[in-house]
């Protein structure tokens, strides 16, 4: 490594830690919710295949969510596979699925899991999941489950639309069963259909890649939610991205309608 090497790294260390101290000044989001948007990008980008760009995507995830908790965010939704995803290559869809259920399979073999007391769920249409991955789900949602101190979110054959449609079918249901009176339905009711109620609805919303829009994530819950919108793609992203990212929302005034 060159001298100039060292500088720009001795440098970006400075920064990080003047940002992380500026962040620990405010009001830091309880819930943020994360768009992983850009593996393939960055996998062409630099010449491996989209496969090992999937890979990079979850070492990624890895260190973002040791960032949230060194700035103290409590709960974290991460899009994993949108209903949308179903669309793609089935090499790709299998592989992908393969790598979640890998992926939280090791959660189970991380001690940071059980030093931090992170509680892991799921959220989506379980329904299209192959079934060794529902099995993994709930495994990791039973072992997990009385954690407390930091929620790991994971959306995987998730669609806000979807979510929303079911929610309704439901509640459809419940009427007719004589369970739910149709005037007592509020914002609140709604909530308790959801795939989960006891989710809060996330303070920031942070999206990689470029692309700035929500993608049929969390609509429900996204009603006034801050949207942060990061140009590199996702195995790009730094912590100083990161930062930047809540700094930003420390900087707006929240005004949810009023």
């Amino acid at each position: 490594m060159g001298i100039a090497d060292r500088i720009g790294d001795l440098t970006s260390e400075v920064y990080e830690k003047l940002l992380i101290e500026e962040v620990r000044k405010g009001e830091v989001p309880g819930h943020i919710g994360i768009i992983t948007d850009g593996n393939r990008r960055y996998a062409r980008s630099i010449g491996i295949s989209d496969n090992e760009g999937h890979i990079r995507g979850k070492e990624k995830l890895e260190e973002v969510l040791e960032w949230c908790m060194d700035a103290g965010v409590k709960i974290v939704t991460v899009y994993g596979f949108s209903t949308e995803n179903f669309r793609r290559d089935r090499n790709e869809v299998d592989f992908l699925f393969h790598l979640i259920n890998d992926a939280l399979t090791d959660l189970l073999e991380d001690r940071r899991i059980y030093d931090n007391k992170i509680r892991v769920n799921v959220i989506g249409d379980r329904i299209k999941l192959p079934e060794y991955l529902r099995e993994t789900i709930g495994h990791v949602e039973h072992v997990t489950k009385d954690f407390d101190r930091f929620r790991f979110n994971l959306a995987i054959g998730y669609g806000g639309r979807e979510e929303i449609i079911a929610a309704m079918k439901n509640m459809y249901r419940s009427i007719q069963e004589g369970k739910l009176d149709i005037d007592s339905i509020t914002e609140e009711k709604f909530r308790e259909y959801l795939y989960d109620r006891s989710l809060p609805d996330p303070d920031l919303i942070l999206r990689t890649s470029g692309e700035e829009r929500i993608s049929n994530f969390l609509l429900w819950q996204s009603a006034y939610s801050e949207l942060y919108f990061s140009d590199v793609n996702w195995p790009d992203l730094k912590k100083t991205d990161f930062l930047k990212a809540i700094l930003s929302y420390q900087n707006r005034k929240r005004r949810f309608g009023t």
